[in-house]
């Protein structure tokens, strides 16, 4: 961030005049695109174990924002001419940008193209349209059309339907009369279909239908998640003529000086796109910044390309206004993040690094208040103007560089020759001792946060980049060493220059006739052949990346993400085939000009679109208005809002203790009938008259299949079935289980434009449970069975009806069959209950727990404040009397088998302390617990368990399969063992259990309901998942939730 000049580190070498053939050349060069800077470098990987580490040369300019391609040709003419590089020997150009990410950020209307979705989804997914969850400017401007066909896939790879030409045909036409030239095909488990290849056929059609139109298949651009996969593609199909307009426009400007050589791109993993794959995928380039830098610093710590294969290490990147920390794993590729990322309020599952930002940098303005003498570091920042503000360099602002250099005059500053003694003497004199205070402060925040980050017990070696560099110490506790690098101020562009080349294998397989193992085998070979495919040199392919997940309720189906990775191969005969912006091709984009500084880019017109603002249609509530907030309750009707409906299900998933399905589409679901108009009631159970008829229903099926085959009719279908063999229709609706995505079933299907029925405020289970019986009214076992008659539907034509069975575990076991056959999600209707029955059986008031608990993670959210995430959610659930904080820590093991369609494991978590502060647990404060904690889990949480203190030992290690010791036992079923991620306070599902995840373990004492009988524990408790050997004994005493209601009724006057 301080050198505007070019540098030249070693004599450059001047080509013969002879085109080098591309085996022979030996240089390559790297630029990456910052939000201040553009930097660049030139590296002969040949050196790579000199002193120099092979950098040739290396420039830093200002990033044009209006126009990056400037700065890029800028930072390269530099150093060809400063070095006297013959572009004869470079091998290649690689550019990491955020061109094509700010175009969606800044809601560029000149760049973002109208998009047309068609689903491939048969009868699924009508509930919830394309871009049903962003930003309602951000839809306005992109989203034109959407149609739902048919098609698609179940997870066994059995048709849902085949598609109908005729039907594509007919939808083509309209897209083609709108004017919409640019398409996304979007096909429920497209990304495991490599036998119909449905969405490559539906593209086939809509391009002869629309001549020269941009067909993007959701497949090529993200894995398994409906929603998800078709937001990142809509994304990507936005951009796409902007992308190619900027990526052609490279090639004029880089052919007069005299490059012939590949152009690549970096992508968000830390590998390379080829110019077409670049010109295809544009968002696989949204976030390559933190990468690049990742792999820059251990290229330079190791000198070498593969250097960091050997162990482990946090990179931390300072720059002028914050600091971005990862962890680059052993492989070489930094740790991804969940399965979830966002951008611009959009929620995607494209692949991207797992980095932590704070708010301090080279930049950040320091401040101390009087009268405390308080000191306060950022998160305001003169980072792009330190060299005018800064007190070194006779500015204003206070800031961390000014006092890195107070506090040690001795720094020297990368490309700034002197620094005025006399301003540093004077600063020195005013500040006194805070100048090294405030050295403290950033030491701290930079602990904290490289220990938040690590994914193992232990010290790493941390390498510190970036042009803010000089503020961190030469010492971090969690450090084995701390590295600053030569050339550190352009590790990302380094890291450019080292992109490899990678492929990833995500599939569902069958695990009948073939071992995980064979598999993993078998798919981590065609995961090196696609890499090698991609253009990496076959001796230098590896896999670096392996995950198998067994899928709940699918029986034999296990899920494999295996990613490979190699070195790109410069000798390949397919080389222009495989680069695709060939340089030297002629652009229609851009004209030759003599002079590359004056390139333009093509201006197109303007679009707006009016629309009402997104606060105005869909009122929601300010954070700062939060505690002022209630909910619409009259004459003891709760008529729920949007805002309640966000609330109940961010507890709705906490209350599931790591089961029951993220609730997240069927919030979407719900959230769409409310902005259509449905009206939502919820009453107290106590309020539901004895003789009413009080019906249930759910949905059952694997989590992978729901997120996947989105919900079209099968609930409402299900009840239509039901109730052709009941003698009575129902008059309110209840939630089986107030845990997970069936928490909020009730509500929908009790909605005005459904049943139009009122909800009940409790559930038959108060948690998550894996089967049917274990319910409420099985525990009072008043009447068998209880759950029959029942009936379940596919949404896609099937209805299996039951009058009749034995015994509710029959039930059980016959749903579970027919669930196997029908897609591996259904939905289900339970016969109704009287309402007597309800008010005996009912757990109350579950809703208003789930709607207490959301509150009170958006307040400690608004608020920033960590510190009380934690007691917010115990307070919302009773306080310390009937809820605790049983252990903190990170994940560092995670196991799971499929057995009887049920996904067993168990979650190791690394303790821990209670204590947060604004960057998450520290272990650096003192704290109660040491050690490790299992959580064996059966779909849901069972039981938090102590392992003993020296089980890291073998002979520990095998102690572990012995039957666990009552005394080490934290909490167990009944009562609720929620998993929490200590940075959202949002619960953490058995299926997003990973390596590295901070999480705090919330135990809440189970309702009376289960605790209050022998059979209840029976039922509910330990051995019925098999621990036989363990007791249940009460974490606290349960406290009744207390009613929504019965707090915010208003009267009829």
């Amino acid at each position: 961030m301080y050198l505007l000049t070019p540098v030249i580190e070693s004599e450059g070498r001047m080509g013969s005049g002879e085109d080098v053939p591309a085996t022979r050349r030996s240089l390559r060069i790297g630029v990456d695109v910052g939000g201040t800077n553009t930097d660049g470098v030139i590296l002969d990987l040949a050196q790579s174990g000199n002193a120099d580490k092979g950098v040739v040369a290396w420039h830093k300019t200002v990033t044009t924002s209006h126009n990056p391609g400037v700065g890029i040709i800028n930072v390269i003419a530099e150093m060809l001419a400063a070095g006297d590089i013959s572009p004869r020997d470079i091998a290649s150009v690689t550019i990491g940008t955020t061109a094509f990410v700010n175009a969606v950020i800044e809601r560029d209307a000149s760049r973002l193209m109208p998009v047309a979705v068609v689903r491939l989804s048969g009868p699924f997914s009508k509930h919830v349209p394309p871009c049903v969850d962003w930003p309602e400017d951000l839809r306005d401007l992109v989203l034109g059309y959407y149609a739902l066909v048919k098609g698609g896939l179940e997870v066994d790879g059995n048709l849902i339907s085949d598609i109908d030409e005729a039907e594509l045909r007919a939808e083509a036409a309209k897209i083609h009369s709108s004017g919409i030239h640019t398409v996304v095909v979007n096909g429920v488990f497209s990304p495991i279909d490599t036998v119909h290849r449905q969405e490559e056929r539906a593209a086939a059609i809509i391009k002869a239908e629309i001549p020269g139109c941009d067909v993007v298949c959701a497949k090529d651009v993200a894995s398994l998640g409906f929603l998800e996969r078709e937001n990142a593609a809509i994304l990507n199909a936005s951009i796409l003529q902007f992308a190619r307009e900027k990526i052609c426009s490279f090639d004029a400007p880089l052919r007069r000086l005299g490059l012939t050589c590949p152009v690549f791109f970096t992508q968000n993993d830390g590998t390379i796109l080829s110019g077409d794959m670049a010109l295809r995928l544009p968002i696989r380039t949204f976030l390559s910044g933190p990468t690049n830098s990742m792999r820059g610093a251990a290229y330079l710590v190791k000198g070498g390309e593969n250097g960091s294969e050997e162990e482990a290490m946090m990179v931390v990147d300072i720059g002028g206004t914050t600091t971005d920390v990862g962890l680059l794993q052993a492989n070489g590729f930094p740790r991804q993040s969940a399965a979830y990322s966002e951008l611009a309020g959009v929620r995607m599952n494209f692949s991207c690094p797992d980095v932590k930002s704070i708010g301090v940098g080279g930049g950040s303005i320091v401040r101390l208040s009087n009268p405390g003498k308080e000191l306060t570091v950022g998160p305001d920042s003169e980072g792009d103007r330190l060299l005018q503000a800064g007190q070194i360099f006779g500015g204003l602002s206070l800031t961390a560089t000014d006092c890195a250099v107070f506090a040690n005059p001795s720094l020297q500053l990368d490309g700034v020759d002197t620094v005025d003694t006399v301003l540093v003497a004077k600063g020195r004199e005013a500040l006194g001792d805070y100048a090294q205070k405030c050295m403290s402060i950033i030491k701290e925040a930079l602990e904290r946060s490289i220990d938040n980050m690590k994914d193992a017990q232990g010290d790493l070696p941390v390498i510190l980049v970036g042009g803010g560099a000089i503020i961190a110490p030469d010492q971090l506790i969690g450090a084995s060493k701390v590295i600053k690098p030569r050339f550190s101020n352009v590790a990302n562009a380094i890291g450019a220059a080292i992109a490899r080349v990678s492929a990833v294998i995500d599939t569902v397989k069958s695990t009948e006739r073939k071992t995980v193992k064979q598999l993993t085998e078998e798919i981590s070979k065609e995961a090196i052949e696609k890499t090698i495919a991609a253009g990496a040199a076959p001796a230098s392919v590896k896999v670096v990346d392996i995950e198998s997940l067994p899928l709940a309720y699918i029986a034999n189906k296990t899920r494999f993400i295996i990613r490979a990775a190699g070195d790109f191969d410069f000798s390949r005969a397919d080389l222009n085939e495989l680069t695709a912006v060939p340089l030297g091709a002629s652009s229609s984009s851009t004209e030759v000009v003599e002079d590359y500084s004056s390139v333009t880019f093509p201006v197109r017109e303007k679009r707006t679109k009016s629309h009402t603002p997104a606060a105005a249609q869909h009122p929601s509530v300010e954070p700062d208005k939060i505690p002022l907030y209630k909910p619409d309750v009259r004459n003891r009707v709760w008529y729920v809002s949007e805002t309640d409906l966000s609330w109940i299900s961010t507890g709705c998933y906490i209350l599931g203790t790591g089961g029951g399905g993220s609730p997240y589409a069927s919030m979407i679901l719900l959230r769409q009938l409310l902005r259509r108009g449905a009206v939502v009631r919820v009453v107290n159970p106590h309020d539901v008259d004895d003789d009413a008829a009080v019906g249930c229903g759910c949905g059952a099926g694997s989590p992978t299949v729901s997120i996947e085959k989105l919900q079209g009719d099968e609930m409402m279908e299900a009840q239509t079935e039901l109730y052709k063999m009941c003698d009575k229709p129902a008059s309110h609706m209840i939630a089986l289980e107030i845990g997970g995505g069936n928490g909020l079933q009730g509500m929908t299907l009790g909605a005005s434009t459904n049943m139009d029925i009122p909800c009940v405020d409790g559930d038959w289970m108060g948690r998550a449970y894996p089967t049917k019986w274990q319910t409420t009214p099985v525990v009072f076992n008043e009447r068998s069975p209880i759950w029959s008659p029942i009936a379940i539907a596919d949404g896609n034509g099937n209805v299996v009806a039951m009058p009749k069975a034995t015994s509710d575990t029959q039930v059980e076991r016959i749903m579970r069959v027919a669930l196997s056959e029908m897609g591996s999600q259904v939905g289900c209707a339970d016969p109704p209950v009287t309402g007597v029955e309800m008010k005996r059986w009912v757990v109350e008031h579950t809703l208003s727990q789930a709607w207490r608990i959301g509150r009170a993670v958006a307040l400690a959210t608004a608020q920033s404040n960590r510190v009380s995430l934690s007691q917010a959610i115990i307070d919302a659930c009773g306080g310390s009397g009937a809820a605790k904080v049983l252990w903190a820590g990170k994940v560092v093991g995670v196991e799971r088998t499929l057995r009887r369609g049920y996904v067993y494991g168990e979650c190791i978590i690394e303790g821990g302390d209670t204590g947060l502060d604004d960057n998450g647990p520290s272990s650096n404060t003192a704290g109660v617990f040491r050690g490790r904690v299992k959580i064996p889990f059966k779909n849901e949480n069972i039981a938090a368990i102590r392992i003993p203190d020296d089980a890291s030992s073998a002979a520990a290690a095998a102690a572990r399969e012995e039957p666990e010791k009552q005394e080490d036992v934290l909490a167990i079923v009944p009562d609720l063992i929620s998993v929490i991620d200590a940075f959202s306070g949002e619960a953490v599902g058995t299926p997003e259990y990973r390596y590295g995840l901070w999480v705090v373990v919330i135990g809440i004492a189970a309702s009376d309901k289960w605790t209050g009988t022998a059979r209840g524990i029976e039922l509910g408790g330990p051995k019925a998942f098999g621990f036989e050997h363990l007791e249940y004994k009460p974490l606290g005493q349960f406290v009744k939730p207390v009613s929504v209601i019965d707090e915010f009724d208003v009267p009829s006057k």
